[in-house]
């Protein structure tokens, strides 16, 4: 469904992503790896240890890197996105990809909520805020834009 050529899989079990200077070293050989033009993350005020700690380990290990931008999700707080992207064209794309990810679709302590409603009332909501029908939004670590006169 993402359409990924490799997948980097660390291992890790769900709840268990350390926080230090391994993972750190992991994440900075994925990165050197793929050379990406862009890095999206959880953000880190976020109640999900693993998603705490990934973003923390990955501010370090991005030091170098031109784009980084945090994303958010169901369990993330004090979230206030300066950057829109406009998914209505893939938002199914999303959504099927959510489903695909079966052992967290109803994982969301919120009796009669899935992931895929909460994904779908953010897209509206980060959509009204971008002036669009749905969108996704970030905050940006670090984020260039090029200009060319």
């Amino acid at each position: 469904i993402l359409r990924a050529s490799k997948l980097f899989w660390a291992g890790y079990p769900d709840t268990a992503i350390p926080l230090d200077r391994a993972l750190i070293q992991r994440l900075e050989g994925v990165i050197q790896e793929v050379r990406p033009d862009f890095i999206f993350v959880h953000y880190h005020d976020d109640t999900h240890q693993d998603h705490r700690h990934l973003s923390t380990c990955t501010i370090t290990a991005t030091r170098y890197t031109r784009n980084v931008l945090f994303y958010e999700g169901p369990t993330t707080q004090n979230f206030s996105p300066s950057v829109f992207v406009d998914v209505d064209s893939v938002l199914e794309d999303k959504i099927a990809t959510l489903r695909a990810h079966a052992s967290q679709v109803s994982k969301t302590n919120i009796e009669g909520l899935s992931i895929v409603d909460i994904a779908r009332a953010s897209a509206h909501f980060r959509g009204i805020q971008g002036r669009v029908r749905n969108a996704e939004g970030f905050v940006p670590l670090r984020l260039f834009i090029n200009i060319n006169p």
